[in-house]
């Protein structure tokens, strides 16, 4: 039988190469693992793209997602069979009509509208990116200057018509599925409190809420990120 296969999914303002640190410590610990590229531009379409890597993996699958890349592991998953379990960093984990920018507003505390640039598109939708200065201490205010620096100028834009876009009829899969919650209690981009609500709600296997920890949580906890991977890892194949 094919061993499980995490398949990291990148959030809005970052790109795969945020998985980085968690992608060496699960190679370390002979855990197979692909951090698939996230177009940012739809939930459905986005969510397509990562049903495609799941179904070239051989194999069960384990989707971890970052940040509104959770909507899309939660899309992605549904009657999906090759997938077994979700884990959700930092993550926006919808129920069904919910949306990103609703979920984000609908506790207070974050900061991101402020520092968020927009650039229109020729569809009259447009990108969205932080502002370049900005970003350190509104994305990843726990990670070293010039390794926050370097993610500001490398993030992918998401297209406005993402954050707005409702999660899809049906039952979402973290009902129906095993799951796995981690984050920090100083997240600048999702109240903690809306992190806490989509965790409880869910009734996953379990929380691990970090102390200190920004929304660029995989890039400056790498350890205690993989940590809950690996619990989910060996959770599922035990």
């Amino acid at each position: 039988m094919a061993p499980l296969t995490v398949v990291l999914v990148h959030g809005a303002f970052a790109e795969s190469a945020s998985w980085s640190g968690v992608v060496e410590r699960l190679l370390g610990a002979g855990v197979p693992v692909v951090a698939t590229p996230n177009p940012l531009r739809s939930v459905v379409t986005d969510a397509e793209n990562v049903r495609r890597a799941t179904e070239a993996v051989d194999g069960p699958v384990l989707l971890v997602g970052h940040s509104y890349g959770g909507s899309v592991i939660t899309q992605a998953a549904v009657d999906n069979p090759g997938v077994v379990g979700l884990v959700y960093v930092a993550a926006f984990a919808p129920d069904e009509g919910e949306d990103v920018l609703g979920l984000t507003g609908q506790f207070p505390g974050s900061t991101l509208g402020e520092t968020v640039r927009s650039y229109p598109l020729g569809d009259g939708s447009h990108d969205l990116v932080v502002d370049r200065a900005l970003f350190p201490q509104q994305f990843a205010a726990d990670v070293p200057v010039a390794a926050a620096a370097v993610q500001a100028v490398t993030q992918r834009p998401v297209r406005d018509v993402a954050l707005g876009e409702a999660q899809p009829a049906g039952t979402p899969a973290w009902r129906s599925l095993p799951s796995w919650f981690v984050f920090g209690d100083a997240d600048r981009n999702i109240p903690v409190t809306g992190l806490r609500f989509m965790a409880q709600r869910a009734e996953p296997v379990s929380v691990t809420e970090l102390p200190g920890a920004s929304h660029s949580v995989m890039v400056s906890r790498p350890d205690e990120v993989t940590a809950v991977i690996l619990q989910a890892v060996e959770h599922l194949t035990r």
